[in-house]
C-alpha cells in the first residue's frame, strides 16, 4: 500500500507565484520493489499532481531513505515534469507491402515488336549478314532479341552479365539451329 515518507515543509514555488506544498510518496511494486513518485498539493487548493516514478528501490527501507535526501532544486524539477509530462509519439504504423511476394526471377519475354531486328528474316540471306548486323547492336539490344524470339534459356540476369560479342555468337547458333530443325524432319 502507498504512503507519503516525507512532506516537506517549505512550499515549492514556481516563477508565476504557484505555490505547492511537495511530498515523497511510495508503493510496493513488481518483485518485491518499490517506486518512489512525487505529490504537490497546490497552497490555496486545488487538484493534487503526482510526477511520474522518480525512482525504483528494492525495499520500502531504501524508498523512505530516498525520500529524505531530496533538495528544493529536485523538487522544482519534479514540479515542473508534473506539469508538463512528457508525452509518446504512438509510433507510425509500419505500411503494409504491395505485393506478396518478390517479382519473378525471369522476366516474361518482350514482345516480337520490341527486339529492334527479326533474326530469322535477317538468316535467309546469310550467316555472315547476321553476324554483322548483330555485332553492330548493343548488349541489351541482343538481350531483347533473345528474349523476344525465345532463343535461351539462360535467366536474364545471366543474360545481361554476357558480353555482346558472346550473345550474337548465341543468336547465330540458335537461329541456325531452328533454320535446319525442319530440314532434319
Amino acid at each position: 500500500m502507498a504512503e507519503v515518507f516525507v512532506e516537506f515543509a517549505e512550499p515549492v514555488v514556481m516563477k508565476d507565484g504557484s505555490a505547492y506544498i511537495a511530498r515523497a510518496c511510495g508503493g510496493p511494486a513488481d518483485h518485491g520493489h518499490w517506486h518512489g513518485w512525487l505529490e504537490f498539493v497546490p497552497v490555496g487548493g486545488g487538484e493534487a499532481l503526482r510526477s511520474s516514478r522518480e525512482t525504483t528501490q528494492p525495499n520500502r527501507e531504501d524508498t523512505a531513505y530516498w525520500a529524505t535526501g531530496l533538495t528544493p532544486v529536485y523538487l522544482e524539477g519534479a514540479l515542473d515534469r508534473a506539469l508538463n509530462p512528457l508525452t509518446r509519439t504512438p509510433p507510425v504504423p509500419s505500411p503494409e507491402p504491395v505485393f506478396d511476394g518478390p517479382a519473378p526471377e525471369f522476366a516474361s519475354p518482350p514482345a516480337a515488336n520490341d527486339a529492334v531486328l527479326n533474326p530469322f528474316s535477317i538468316y535467309r540471306k546469310g550467316e555472315a549478314v547476321l553476324r554483322s548486323q548483330l555485332l553492330a547492336l548493343s548488349a541489351w539490344h541482343l538481350v531483347n532479341i533473345i528474349t523476344a524470339y525465345g532463343l535461351s534459356e539462360q535467366r536474364l540476369a545471366d543474360l545481361n552479365a554476357t558480353p555482346a560479342p558472346v550473345l550474337a555468337e548465341l543468336i547465330v547458333a540458335a537461329v541456325r539451329q531452328r533454320a535446319e530443325e525442319p530440314a532434319a524432319k
